[in-house]
């Protein structure tokens, strides 16, 4: 494929330091994660010229495995975008449907997986920023459970709701992937030893009395060639012995503002260590030190990023903390009832990836709310802290479509099996 894509902000190759599971494969890294030495830009102006002095965890973890870095991929600035068009070095195309968007916040990515241009890639998936991009350029993604996989070196947009996932060709190499960055580590404390430590070998299609939840409400709604999609993919998950039965998750219809309070929220905290002195570009030395701080982030943050930080102050400042930010997580709480009521039932839970198929570039920057609505279906699992695999369910005349499964907590193995017997 074509390296006009836009998929690379850095193109800079990163050895290995030992031989490994992944020796002779090529990573690609998303750009909101540390590289000793390497430019970590996420996306925006503020970073620019920002070099790490050290290794995210994972980083660290790819480059024992055996694998080779070989740039640093395009994103939404910060991760806020849905559609990698955000970022301060231009969009990213999608290879699998060109003149679209690759999705976002991880498109770059995503696109680069898709084109050839890296054998894997890792993302991070705070709304749906991993599973998003594998929908719309029709690779696979996995967004793991919160806890499975180290956060160390992530430049944190959301602490509450992100992962660091992987973004692979088949459903096999998104788990091999896994099983090397996944695991405990005594930097981030958010991190656990799962009971299951192996992935890939699930991944061989049995889903013979597999039962799958199908939530009404994440299916309503979406566009006709996208339900299309998933219903054949249901179809094909029956043919093999699985059995679909309806549930419900109620709550997810207040998901999407949930989560963009606390998202909004816990990054006008996160990016305030951009001032120009601390970390970002210089706002100069005129005027006191607040018309300092303010000039840094004008220059260095995008109108999205402005926007979300706006909003997630907003949210937050007295007299309206409780009005907005604890009724988001009250709303939290529910939606984590319902898919534990919703696990009752079912093993597995499937919907459409993306309720939409990918937009035209350019299509979606005018009109926040839309892009914000299209992650109706994604981030009710980062509320809910949960894994969730989006595997590719077939095409539109506008793009790849997605099947997004979703797991209980550390249960990544049913999701791989799944999703594998999906795509045979």
């Amino acid at each position: 494929m074509s390296s006009d894509l836009n998929a690379f902000i850095t193109r800079e190759e990163i050895p290995s330091t030992e031989e490994g599971p992944l020796s002779g494969q090529t990573v690609a890294i998303k750009d909101n994660i540390s590289t000793e030495g390497v430019a970590t830009t996420c996306g925006s102006e503020m970073l620019a010229d920002y070099v790490p002095p050290y290794d995210a965890t994972v980083v660290e973890r790819l480059k024992t495995a055996g694998a080779t870095i070989v740039g640093k991929t395009n994103m939404d600035e910060f991760g806020m975008g849905t559609t990698t068009e955000t970022s301060a070095f231009g969009p990213t195309d999608n290879p699998a449907a060109p003149d679209r968007v690759p999705g976002g916040s991880s498109g770059g990515s995503a696109a680069a997986v898709a084109a050839g241009e890296a054998d894997l890639a890792l993302g991070s998936d705070t709304g749906g920023s991993v599973r998003c991009p594998a929908a719309f350029c029709g690779v696979v993604g996995i967004k793991p459970t919160y806890g499975l996989v180290s956060r160390y070196g992530l430049v944190a947009y959301a602490n509450s709701l992100e992962q660091i996932g992987p973004l692979a060709p088949t459903v096999e190499e998104a788990a091999e992937l896994l099983e090397v960055i996944a695991g405990p580590d005594e930097r981030d404390a958010t991190t656990r030893a799962p009971d299951e430590t192996t992935y890939a070998d699930a991944a061989d299609g049995d889903v013979d009395g597999l039962t799958i939840g199908i939530p009404s409400q994440l299916v309503e709604g979406a566009d006709d060639a996208v339900v299309d999609q998933f219903e054949a993919a249901l179809a094909t998950l029956r043919a093999q012995g699985a059995e679909t039965v309806e549930v419900s998750l109620p709550s997810v219809e207040t998901a999407v503002q949930a989560y963009y309070v606390i998202a909004m929220g816990e990054a006008s905290s996160n990016l305030a260590r951009f001032d120009g002195v601390r970390y970002g570009q210089s706002g100069g030395h005129e005027g006191d030190w607040n018309e300092t701080f303010a000039a840094a982030r004008d220059a260095g943050f995008g109108e999205e990023v402005k926007r979300r930080i706006l909003l997630g102050t907003y949210a937050l400042s007295a007299g309206y903390h409780d009005k907005y930010y604890e009724k988001a997580q009250d709303a939290r709480a529910w939606i984590r009832r319902d898919f534990a009521e919703a696990f009752e039932r079912a093993d597995v839970l499937a919907s459409p990836t993306m309720p939409v198929t990918p937009f035209r570039l350019g299509e979606s920057l005018d009109d926040p709310l839309k892009m914000y609505l299209a992650d109706a279906n994604t981030t009710p699992v980062n509320l809910a802290n949960l894994p969730a695999l989006s595997v590719p369910a077939g095409d539109t005349e506008e793009g790849p479509v997605g099947l997004q499964l979703v797991g209980e907590a550390f249960d990544e193995r049913t999701l791989v099996r799944a999703a594998s017997a999906v795509e045979d």
